[in-house]
């Protein structure tokens, strides 16, 4: 029987957070059987690694309920702990469909703290059919967005269709069309639509559709982080070297801490963040 470790993300609270299917020694296991054990844990994403290649160097797949996924920052960030915990904390790598993924993992008084650095990100304006379909799919109108925000689609692993609102309340009342999105998401190759909201230089609030991996909305996405920080980059938003957080998943009761470090002169993004073990009864 598949040994399935199951991490909370982006959280010091088993609660709180994304969870993530952890997977080691998945190297025996067959695609189809990865497919139906991560369809079997039921979380947005479930995580295989295979076993070492290198020092502290793995292979790593991402399953969602429905299909594989490139990358996936959260269940990237559950097993660089599980590791940790393992092993010691310290560098490693992992190689992933989208590149290698390196990873720090440190032991705090709250936890072991994991920073990925994320493959060089990129950013492109959105088109103005795919706009207004992912606004007719909200259910927003082009008054929602805010105009220091143009819709972009973001890549640091995955592509990610940004849309930031001017309000908070705005981000707050997320009711969407899920089939009309999910085809728009699949039709272009998009993972999530990252819907965000400025607080401050500091902190930005996020949520993060998901219907092509079967779910609502992810609690906290590690990948759509990445993309943000290079979005603000492309952008020429990021003027020195920068960090900042992203509150998630407050709106669907499992709150989520992510930390953004992104520099002008680097398309690579640092995302980091807690994980914790889900003890179910």
């Amino acid at each position: 029987m598949t040994d399935i470790l199951r991490y909370a993300a982006f959280t010091q609270r088993p609660d709180g957070g994304n969870p993530a299917g952890v997977v080691l020694n998945a190297d025996g296991m067959s695609e189809a059987q990865m497919q139906q054990t991560a369809a079997d844990v039921g979380y947005s994403e479930s995580a295989f690694a295979g076993a070492a290649v290198g020092e502290r160097r793995y292979p790593l797949r991402f399953f969602s309920p429905v299909a594989e996924v490139a990358f996936c920052g959260h269940a990237t960030i559950a097993t660089a702990v599980v590791l940790a915990g393992m092993d010691g904390p310290g560098h490693m790598v992992f190689e992933t469909p989208a590149g290698d993924i390196a990873v720090d993992t440190r032991r705090q008084s709250a936890g072991t703290l994991a920073s990925m650095r994320s493959v060089a990100s990129h950013s492109r304006g959105a088109s103005d059919d795919e706009t207004q379909r992912a606004l007719a799919a909200l259910g927003w109108s082009a008054a929602d967005l805010h105009p220091i925000y143009p819709p972009h689609v973001a890549f640091a692993g995955n592509e990610h269709l940004m849309l930031g609102v001017r309000t908070r309340e705005r981000l707050a009342e997320l009711a969407y069309d899920f089939d009309a999105l999910r085809e728009l998401m699949l039709e272009r190759g998009w993972t999530t639509v990252q819907l965000f909201w400025v607080e401050d230089d500091e902190t930005v609030h996020a949520r993060d559709p998901f219907p092509v991996g079967g779910v609502v909305e992810d609690p906290a996405t590690g990948a759509a982080a990445a993309a943000l920080g290079g979005y603000f980059r492309e952008l020429g938003l990021i003027r020195e070297s920068t960090r900042f957080t992203i509150r998630q998943g407050e709106d669907m009761g499992r709150p989520s801490e992510l930390t953004v470090e992104v520099s002008p002169d680097d398309p690579q993004v640092t995302v980091s963040g807690y994980a914790v073990q889900i003890i179910e009864s």
